[in-house]
């Protein structure tokens, strides 16, 4: 995984969201928590699926499940920054994506936080892996890392 000290910015990402931080997710330390990061990393991935493939959690037969997330930190964020939330497509297997995310702060082209959020398409009734459908695979190629 490419890191800060190679040179990652925003530019590597293909898909932004921004996400407010609020009072309650800074800590005693006067900056946002560790775990926060993670729901920031949540929120741009389903906002991803939920726009950009049209997602519908309790309509569709065929899910994604959340099965890792890693995140590392390297510089502290605080409210009331605005957070830039970035994705591109690290991997597509045939039945899990993994996402690669980073946290901005607004108008910094250094990432906060970097890492991935792992889904594997699951049948919603027997929870077993299925193959991602084509159409759902052509916009994941849209958002491919260029290598």
């Amino acid at each position: 995984m490419k890191n800060v000290k190679d040179g990652l910015t925003r530019g590597d990402y293909a898909y932004f969201m921004t996400v407010p931080t609020r009072w309650n997710d800074n800590d005693m330390l006067g900056h946002v928590n560790n775990v926060v990061y993670y729901s920031y990393f949540e929120a741009v991935v389903v906002q991803f699926v939920m726009r950009e493939m049209g997602l519908d959690w309790h309509g569709w037969q065929n899910i994604p499940y959340a099965v890792e997330t890693r995140c590392r930190f390297w510089r502290p964020i605080a409210y009331p920054v605005l957070v830039e939330a970035g994705l591109v497509i690290e991997d597509l297997g045939s039945s899990s994506v993994t996402y690669g995310v980073a946290l901005f702060a607004e108008g910094d082209d250094r990432p906060a936080a970097t890492g991935h959020f792992v889904h594997v398409w699951v049948d919603r009734d027997s929870e077993r892996p299925i193959v991602i459908d084509d159409a759902l695979r052509d916009v994941y190629r849209r958002y491919l890392k260029k290598s």
